[in-house]
């Protein structure tokens, strides 16, 4: 499903999304994990891929509210950092991909096939005694799959983290950036259209 609003709360604590361009170059991904490791803030989840320019990379980082314009401001004066945006308002589509081990034998394979067909789920791979299902679509369906799945016996989980588009016309470039080499904060711009 579609998000309009914050990333959902995870024990009542509202959660925003910040998405980043940076430089695609090695160290980048520590520099960013350090500024949450240095300041104390949790990362509840944080992806990073190439985008269609081979020289920038996205991260997409879900966090709690609280600390986001904080981060927002500490990200952008990181060198290899071109552009931050907090997206939580915007209209958006948020995905997350899950492989999930269950157990599935004959008494069970057939429940574990329907829960995957009403969740849209495929089955990537089977064996006598489990099969792996990959899910995708926002946190909430996937966590809702999962506990329905738990009762099988959950081998092995492991998920992507979210990456966030936002809808129509508004679209994240990295415009024109250049690094000014030996300068403070990050000396580039991107450009919102």
């Amino acid at each position: 499903m579609d998000s309009m609003n914050a990333a959902p709360a995870s024990m009542g604590q509202m959660k925003q999304t910040l998405v980043a361009l940076v430089e695609n170059k090695p160290g980048v991904l520590n520099r960013v994990a350090s500024l949450f490791r240095r300041r104390n803030f949790n990362i509840d989840s944080l992806t990073v891929g190439r985008t269609e320019n081979a020289d920038v990379s996205r991260m997409t980082i879900v966090m709690d509210a609280e600390a986001a314009d904080q981060v927002e401001k500490q990200l952008f004066k990181l060198v290899n950092v071109i552009e931050v945006q907090n997206v939580t308002g915007l209209s958006d589509v948020s995905r997350d991909l899950a492989l999930i081990k269950v157990r599935a034998n004959g008494q069970t394979r057939s429940e574990v096939i329907q829960l995957c067909d009403v969740y849209r789920a495929k089955i990537v791979d089977a064996t006598t005694d489990n099969v792996i299902v990959e899910v995708t679509g926002n946190e909430e369906k996937i966590s809702s799959l999962v506990e329905l799945l738990r009762p099988f016996g959950i081998l092995e989980m492991v998920r992507t983290g979210v990456v966030t588009m936002a809808r129509g016309d508004h679209i994240l470039t990295p415009d024109g950036y250049h690094p000014r080499p030996n300068a403070n904060g990050n000396g580039k711009r991107a450009t919102v259209v």
